[in-house]
């Protein structure tokens, strides 16, 4: 059984009943019963982004459970995001390249404000038909045909797979694409942790990534928080060399030992049987899935553990289907006017899937909802995103933002996907979507004020 050099050490710790003169405050007591466990840096527990002992060991026993050099994020996924776009600057600069990165345009908010940080150029990837922005279904001919058109080759792609409604990429053979044109991988894998654990791997880093970041606390039973940084073994040196350095760029440096515990306690649960008891819950929601379309549900998704339902086929928007869910205690993971999203793991059970079951075929199917969602055209690239996340702004409503230039992507998480990016011009077609997804407020750049003329 894998050790938990971690989870060990910490524990050990609690019970020597020691007067705690260092952080945190609580000093190992307080209401929610978890305060003995809140540690900090002290002797012994080695340091993250340092780390030399006993988080050094709980990485190498992720690493040998992922396949490849492992790193963990107590901070989400969301700075995973930014440490591997950091090395990319890092390695198109060694390369005196411009760090240029084709990207699908239904990348996570934090993509956004890493360019902004790191002052990379993007050249969007859009989807040739799709009627949602949250979709972007980039595959090999498209990506092909978006590389020959460009004027300059980008030195990486970035794309999202598995998106936020649960479809994947053929990231296999759009990786063999990046790689013969000397282009590298980046996957945001925040909803995949799992896809590692199936048989065959489905997991970006076995589908030929060079760089993967996991959201653990997703979809494996880890705090929220919990992530992990992924470096593809044949991925440039320089990834190995400064990984941690790019996530201590920009972590805390007073990480949760709270969700390093939880991460060192998932190893083991990883290596006892889980991919046996992925296998076994994966069928179970295979017929659970069947059953429902059977019923009338149309899903949409392509992977395992999430459950997509488009809602107006049923008669329903999704925001309506979530109401009714919630009206029974159960509770999903994002709606808007088309989809319910619902995120399975092994720890809902038999039980669990037999309980959604039963609440969703007890609401009658009504008439199909024909409505479809207003299309946002390609906004007008006006400057950088640097140049639009730094300049003044001003929040003003979504209705009246027709011809400014959007400066933050302030969206709401989930599912954290803009409609339009930072230094875009909003046009009408962007302010239909804005109303449609009930998005009432933007910030935009504000205007640079008229000189006076002085007189003479």
């Amino acid at each position: 059984m894998m050790d938990t050099p971690i989870c060990d050490f910490v524990r050990t710790y609690a019970k020597r009943n020691a007067l705690r003169l260092h952080m945190p405050g609580h000093k190992g007591t307080g209401p929610l019963g978890a305060e003995a466990l809140d540690i900090t840096e002290i002797d012994g527990a080695d340091s993250l982004y340092e780390a030399s002992g006993i988080i050094r060991q709980s990485e190498a026993n992720a690493s040998s459970l992922f396949g490849c050099p492992t790193f963990y994020s107590a901070e989400g996924a969301s700075l995973a995001i930014r440490a591997m776009l950091y090395l990319l600057c890092l390695q198109a600069k060694a390369q005196n390249r411009r760090a240029l990165i084709a990207a699908g345009r239904n990348a996570h908010k934090v993509f956004l404000s890493a360019a902004a940080l790191l002052d990379f150029d993007v050249l969007w990837l859009y989807p040739t038909q799709e009627e949602t922005y949250l979709r972007c279904q980039i595959n090999a001919a498209s990506l092909e045909k978006a590389l020959a058109e460009a004027d300059e080759r980008p030195i990486a792609v970035y794309l999202t797979s598995p998106d936020y409604l649960g479809n994947m990429l053929d990231l296999r053979a759009i990786a063999e694409i990046c790689h013969r044109h000397g282009i590298l991988l980046l996957v945001d894998n925040a909803h995949g942790a799992y896809l590692r654990f199936l048989s065959p791997s489905l997991h970006p880093i076995d589908l030929g990534a060079d760089l993967c970041c996991d959201s653990a606390h997703k979809t494996l039973p880890v705090l929220t928080g919990g992530a992990y940084l992924h470096i593809a073994q044949n991925a440039p040196r320089l990834f190995h060399a400064q990984a941690k350095n790019a996530l201590a760029l920009f972590g805390s440096t007073s990480p949760s030992y709270l969700i390093l515990q939880s991460l060192d306690a998932a190893n083991r649960y990883l290596s006892d049987g889980y991919a046996q008891e992925l296998a076994s819950f994966i069928v179970q929601m295979k017929n659970c899935k069947a059953r429902l379309k059977a019923h009338g549900y149309c899903l949409v998704e392509d992977e395992p553990l999430k459950l997509t339902i488009d809602a107006k086929a049923y008669g329903y928007t999704g925001t309506d289907l979530a109401r009714i869910l919630r009206e029974n205690e159960i509770l999903c993971e994002f709606a808007d006017p088309d989809f319910v999203v619902l995120m399975c793991t092994p720890q809902i059970g038999a039980n669990g899937l037999d309980r959604l079951e039963r609440a969703l075929s007890a609401i009658p199917r009504r008439a199909l909802i024909s409505e479809k969602p207003p299309v946002c055209m390609r906004p007008e690239r006006v400057c950088s995103p640097r140049q639009a996340s730094l300049s003044p702004c001003e929040v003003i409503p979504a209705n009246r933002s027709e011809g400014r230039i959007l400066a933050l992507s302030t969206v709401s998480c989930p599912p954290a996907v803009p409609i339009v990016v930072s230094g875009e011009r909003i046009d009408a077609s962007a302010i239909r979507c804005f109303q449609y997804y009930g998005i009432r407020t933007c910030c935009v750049v504000k205007p640079y004020p008229r000189r006076q003329r002085t007189a003479n």
